[in-house]
């Protein structure tokens, strides 16, 4: 019989409710998960509210969300036992009835195929909901196969911008510039030069060298296409956005010789690029406290959604779950 759970839903164009819905029972394979924190993809929850769905099969009233933290509180029979009581990362769930899940992960109670978890380890619960975007940037960075000698820029102080830079670094990148509107982004960046692009242009600030690596975390493609000439010869132009349509002048990218990469999502497994994220964070390799910028309760689930998608000052908003027993 399925459980109840209260949930945040999409029911239509530019609405978010809080609702009981119904979740399956866990199978063998499965396990069943308490949560006590998610977080808000600015990126993908804007996209579902202003009802531009990814895939056509994705209709309305859906759960949204893929940023999950919670305390595994059952198991079934073939599931690993040792996960009972463990504090994991969820990235979504299809467990629902009645509800379209896209992607289902801001749910109350959540039942999920016992290897699609991520147990934390160790690291503090609430920090937990940046594992998908770090590993989302992770997977850029890996596919942009950064080099000891390479000069990167990282267009977006956001969340995604804030992660590719840090990541960077670790990766080996010699030199890394950031660049934003936002004073508050870019006072919590950590780079060898932040450019406030409302002060100064990018052509101004960047004189040094010309960029191996340019990534684009902002979602514009206007930003995109003024740093182009930035790029050195045989440059890398890492898509880390989401674009409804990608349109930049050809002559830049032709006369270098430059490769365009999308990095659509991290890969899940044992080896992929959540549980490295989480181990980069938990050797403190890869520092995030600053980057949780709000917390915010369920029962003000529509004044997170406005804060996460309205307000440039929030990097990442955590929304705290009742926890009761």
């Amino acid at each position: 019989m399925p459980l109840k759970s209260q949930a945040v839903v999409i029911p239509k164009r530019n609405t978010v409710e809080l609702r009981t819905v119904q979740v399956m029972d866990p199978r063998a394979d499965d396990v069943l998960v308490r949560t006590a924190y998610t977080s808000i993809s600015a990126g993908t929850e804007r996209m579902l509210l202003d009802g531009r769905m990814p895939h056509p099969a994705l209709l309305f009233p859906v759960v949204p969300g893929y940023e999950t933290v919670g305390q595994v509180i059952q198991v079934g029979n073939k599931a690993p036992k040792d996960l009972l009581g463990q504090w994991v990362y969820v990235g979504g769930a299809r467990c629902f009835r009645g509800v379209n899940p896209a992607w289902g992960g801001q749910s109350e109670l959540l039942t999920v195929e016992a290897d699609r978890v991520v147990p934390l380890n160790g690291i503090d619960p609430a920090t937990g909901v940046v594992l998908a975007l770090a590993a989302t940037a992770l997977h850029g960075i890996n596919l942009s196969q950064i080099r000891r000698s390479d000069r990167v820029l990282v267009l977006g102080q956001g969340i995604v911008g804030q992660l590719a830079a840090r990541l960077a670094r670790i990766a080996g990148a010699q030199y890394i510039a950031v660049a934003d509107r936002v004073g508050v982004r870019l006072a919590a960046s950590e780079a060898d030069q932040v450019i406030d692009i409302t002060r100064e242009s990018l052509d101004e600030a960047i004189t040094e060298g010309n960029i191996n690596v340019l990534i684009e975390a902002t979602g514009s493609m206007t930003a995109l296409a003024g740093a182009l000439p930035l790029l050195a010869n045989h440059g890398r132009v890492l898509l880390l956005g989401y674009y409804d349509t990608i349109h930049i002048p050809y002559a830049p990218v032709f006369m270098r010789e430059a490769q365009i990469l999308v990095a659509r999502e991290w890969q899940f497994g044992a080896d992929g690029e959540l549980p490295q994220v989480r181990d980069l964070i938990a050797s403190g390799e890869l520092k995030v406290d600053g980057l949780l910028t709000h917390r915010v309760p369920l029962d003000r689930i529509q004044a997170a959604y406005r804060l996460a998608l309205e307000d440039p000052s929030c990097l990442k908003l955590v929304v705290e779950w009742p926890q009761n027993s």
